[in-house]
């Protein structure tokens, strides 16, 4: 386990993102410009996308469903799992909220360093991964907001029979328009879906045109995109510090805990050891991306330092530099 620790650390991947953190935390004037950051970003979802739309297109529904239906299952209960524990933790209803969609949600730039990691261990995997990072993406902001609007719509009730001054109000609707449109058609998941549904479509003829610049410069861009992403995740370390010890060990903690319970799924729906370990590292993974977007929009009340901190000064840091390296030893264990 150690060795494998090692090898990841001294990774060109983790020792670029460990050269950001230490440009923030030593204040240097290091930074990428805002266009470039998003134009890397855009770059990574589109390679995502398309590659897994390809891979895809060499399967029949039948041999992907047990593995769609494991992921929606796991989109579905880590918000709320992470619901409870935050409400145990004695958390605000809209902080709990925020890490639950967070939490729920998946990091395209930890599946994408999981990627590399594996593929360095020699260890192959299914090519419809790639689509299951789509479907893991929105169902977790969706369930959390859900969640939220039936909580508080209890307590709208409780308040209202307490008071019993008989006026009946008018029910809310549980979901607004907007948080469907930002969980199904923000920037990642469109970019996400869009390019899947392409590669799916164009399928082996789109290899010649998509894989000089999508798959074969892939990894020399998440080396650019990390360095950016770990002066960013440097300066949000202070937020975090500022909630307490609680908030550090969750974001250490539950990652393991959701991880081992992709791991677990994933060998249910009878996936390989390299699919087992992108699962596990889809589950153990929090959004930086499409959840916090959704949440400003709809949950203002959440302080961003709590759930984006967590998640990008934490949880991302923790994941890739030890948390992959521990889903590949569970998948070895389980398999």
């Amino acid at each position: 386990m150690s060795d494998i620790i090692v090898q990841n650390l001294l990774s060109p991947v983790v020792l670029f993102f460990v050269l950001g953190i230490i440009a923030a935390l030593v204040k240097s004037d290091l930074k990428f410009p805002s266009g470039l950051s998003e134009a890397l970003s855009i770059y990574l979802l589109i390679a995502i996308g398309i590659k897994g739309g390809i891979e895809l297109s060499h399967y029949s529904i039948e041999s992907v469903i047990q593995p769609i239906i494991g992921a929606l299952f796991l989109g579905i209960a880590i918000p709320v799992l992470t619901l409870l524990i935050t409400r145990l933790m004695k958390m605000d209803l809209k902080n709990s909220i925020g890490l639950a969609a967070t939490f729920g949600s998946v990091s395209i730039v930890t599946y994408g360093a999981a990627i590399s990691f594996i593929e360095k261990n020699g260890v192959s995997y299914e090519g419809f991964m790639n689509a299951l990072v789509v479907l893991m993406e929105s169902p977790a902001i969706l369930v959390s907001l859900l969640l939220l609007k039936i909580i508080e719509k209890k307590k709208d009730e409780s308040a209202l029979s307490m008071r019993n001054t008989g006026i009946i109000s008018k029910p809310a609707s549980l979901i607004d328009k907007e948080v469907i449109r930002e969980s199904l058609f923000g920037k990642s998941v469109l970019l996400l879906l869009g390019s899947l549904v392409i590669g799916l479509i164009l399928g082996e003829r789109a290899v010649p045109m998509v894989k000089p610049l999508f798959m074969d410069l892939y990894s020399s861009v998440l080396i650019l995109f990390l360095l950016s992403m770990g002066i960013t995740a440097g300066q949000r370390l202070p937020e975090v510090k500022k909630h307490g010890l609680k908030l550090l060990l969750f974001g250490v903690l539950t990652p393991i805990l959701f991880g081992g319970l992709g791991v677990l799924t994933g060998h249910l729906a009878g996936l390989s050891l390299g699919g087992v370990t992108l699962l596990g590292v889809l589950a153990g993974s929090a959004s930086y991306i499409a959840a916090p977007a959704a949440l400003k929009a709809s949950v203002p009340e959440a302080n961003p330092s709590v759930y984006l901190g967590v998640a990008l000064g934490v949880t991302f840091p923790f994941n890739l530099i030890i948390g992959i390296p521990i889903y590949y030893e569970m998948a070895q264990w389980i398999q």
